[in-house]
C-alpha cells in the first residue's frame, strides 16, 4: 500500500457523465484489446502448427496417402492435395493473423486517446494501466 500525498488528499474528483462514458468506453476497449490477443495468440499457435506440418509433409512420399483432418473425421488425400488444402488454410490465417493485428492496433489507438483525456482529468485517481 502506499500512502497519498497531499495533493491527492485534498477531496473527491467530482465524475461527470461524460467522463463516466469515457470510463465505459475505455473499458469496452480494453475488453475487446483482451479477447482480440487471445484470439491472435490462438490463429498465430495454429499458424505455427500448419508451417511444421507442411514441413513435414514435404518429406513424405508423393504416393502415399495423408490422412488430412476435417472437421472432426480424418479423410485419406493425396499428398499435393493436402498440400493445397494446408496452403490455403495458411493463406486465411494469414489474412486472418493481418485483420487481428489491424483491430488490436485501433484499439490501442483508441484506448492511447482515452488514456489522455482521463489522466488529465483524474490524474492518479485514476488507474488505467494493466497489471
Amino acid at each position: 500500500m502506499r500512502m497519498l500525498e497531499k495533493d491527492e488528499e485534498e477531496g473527491d474528483i467530482q465524475v461527470s457523465w461524460q467522463d463516466q462514458q469515457n470510463i465505459n468506453t475505455f473499458s469496452k476497449y480494453n475488453a475487446r484489446l483482451q479477447d482480440l490477443e487471445e484470439t491472435y495468440e490462438a490463429k498465430k499457435t495454429e499458424k505455427e502448427y500448419l508451417d511444421d506440418l507442411a514441413s513435414e509433409l514435404e518429406l513424405a512420399d508423393e504416393d502415399e496417402l495423408v490422412k488430412y483432418r476435417i472437421g472432426e473425421a480424418f479423410v485419406s488425400l493425396s499428398l499435393d492435395a493436402a498440400m493445397e488444402r494446408i496452403n490455403k488454410s495458411q493463406e486465411e490465417l494469414d489474412g486472418d493473423i493481418e485483420t487481428l493485428k489491424a483491430q488490436m492496433d485501433e484499439a490501442v489507438e483508441k484506448m492511447d486517446g482515452l488514456k489522455k483525456v482521463l489522466y488529465a482529468r483524474f490524474g492518479n485517481a485514476i488507474n488505467l494501466e494493466k497489471d
